[in-house]
């Protein structure tokens, strides 16, 4: 699909600043350097704290957009100055909202903050006794079947088979009975508090510690398996057919020895790789694995109770008031979840803290107005322009709950964090009150004030 002409204006635009500053700055030897004329840069390049904003200036600059009636009785905005650290602007900030997807922003950037950037999740097979192995999940939200061509690139079970058939080979078997094991994770695979549809219809699959394609029956499509480790262990049965090797027909679960011998392993992309991938794409179900992890990582287990406490407690570290949010999941599809704009916001200012490199991924996840990801067919209505490639947001939407927050570098070159959002939408105005939010996004862009 092709990008709107503003965004793609945008992108040459700043490709000719950034080859200018570049090529300006490149030493060029002999009697050359003396004589080069450096070309003017197209834009002056942003300062990295510009003009310090102010209440009244922000609230001036937002007041039209938070009258607007589609964005119902319940709506309010919070803003930060990240550039030098205090608050900024609030309405209807006093009260929690449900957060829908921009609840991903707490999930992630806590699996950033306990796993590292750089971790990966193994998916292995072990040897159980002679002629028998187990194939053992290891909480890899995006392993495949085979590669596809998006990033990042995946971890498959085409490359586990073919890697678990030469092992057998050299050991002189041919024939296996296979099982599987997926009791990393604990817990119902199901979230209590999700609507009733949401696994028959394929909005979620139960969550799984081995699974392929998210638990889709066929890639791409919505309809995921009943048991998603079953249907990962039948097509990996299959595919060591392919290799050569003959498994047993009935697959069953198993629980693999501490102590058992493996045969062959895949790695995941890195938990930084992960994290853009769910935020840009706002994947559920990869949000629903990184919740159990943290769970895991944190000492409380891989339920997704055990990951909702790793969640706080990880944001408590990191210096967020968690005291007023009612966390029941990672992605934000159960409506029970509530949670304070300042902290929604406060998942960006602390992945922007000079204090926490290490979080930096949570930023670079976030999609860019116009661009990609949930913001790339947004931002084109009146009033929205001045945010296009300048504001980077994670979205959220469920009926009648319509949320964004993220950051936004204005006209000064101050970084704002941001967060806005509704949960009272009238069903009607769904359109108006997403373009609303992208106004108000837009005005910050273009604040200065």
């Amino acid at each position: 699909m092709a990008r709107p002409a503003r965004a793609a204006f945008v992108t040459l635009l700043t490709t000719a600043l950034c080859t200018s500053l570049v090529s300006s700055a490149r030493a060029v030897p002999g009697s050359v350097q003396a004589t080069a004329q450096q070309a003017p840069a197209v834009l002056a390049p942003a300062t990295t704290e510009g003009a310090a904003p102010t209440a009244a200036g922000v609230g001036a600059a937002l007041a039209a957009i938070l009258k607007d009636p589609s964005l119902g009785p319940h709506h309010g905005v919070y803003v930060y100055d990240a550039s030098r650290g205090k608050p900024v602007f609030s309405v209807g900030a006093a009260t929690p909202y449900t957060p829908a997807s921009t609840m991903k922003l707490l999930t992630t950037v806590s699996a950033l903050s306990t796993l590292g950037a750089e971790h990966t999740f193994s998916t292995k097979v072990v040897s159980a006794g002679k002629g028998s192995i187990v194939l053992v999940g290891g909480g890899d939200p995006l392993l495949a079947v085979k590669q596809a061509a998006d990033y990042p690139a995946r971890a498959t079970l085409q490359t586990l088979a073919a890697s678990t058939a030469k092992a057998l080979k050299a050991q002189g078997l041919s024939r296996v009975t296979l099982g599987y094991d997926a009791s990393l994770f604990t817990g119902p695979a199901v979230n209590t508090h999700w609507e009733a549809n949401y696994i028959p219809e394929g909005i979620a699959a139960p969550t799984s510690a081995l699974w392929v394609n998210e638990g889709r029956l066929s890639p791409g499509m919505a309809k995921r398996a009943t048991s998603p480790a079953q249907a990962a262990a039948t097509s990996f049965g299959k595919l060591l057919g392919t290799y050569g090797i003959t498994v047993a027909p009935t697959v069953k679960p198993a629980v693999a020895s501490t102590a058992a011998t493996p045969l062959a392993q895949v790695k995941s992309p890195t938990v930084g790789q992960i994290i853009e991938y769910v935020n840009l794409h706002s994947d559920n179900d990869g949000a629903e694995v990184l919740l159990r992890q943290v769970g895991i990582a944190t000492g409380n287990g891989g339920s997704y109770v055990g990951g909702v406490k790793g969640v706080r407690a990880t944001l408590t570290k990191l210096g967020l008031d968690v005291s007023k949010a009612t966390i029941y999941d990672g992605s934000g599809l159960t409506r029970a979840n509530k949670v304070p704009l300042a902290l929604l916001a406060g998942a960006v200012k602390v992945a922007s803290s000079k204090d926490h490199p290490e979080l930096r991924r949570l930023l670079t996840s976030l999609p860019v107005a116009g661009f990609d990801g949930s913001l790339r067919e947004r931002f084109t209505t009146a009033g929205t322009g001045t945010g296009t490639g300048l504001v980077r947001a994670k979205t959220g939407t469920l009926t009648s709950v319509h949320s964004l927050a993220g950051m936004a570098r204005d006209r000064t070159g101050t970084l704002l964090v941001f967060a806005i959002a509704s949960d009272s939408v009238p069903v009607p105005k769904t359109l108006d009150a997403r373009a609303s939010l992208d106004r108000a996004a837009a005005a910050l862009a273009n604040c200065g004030c």
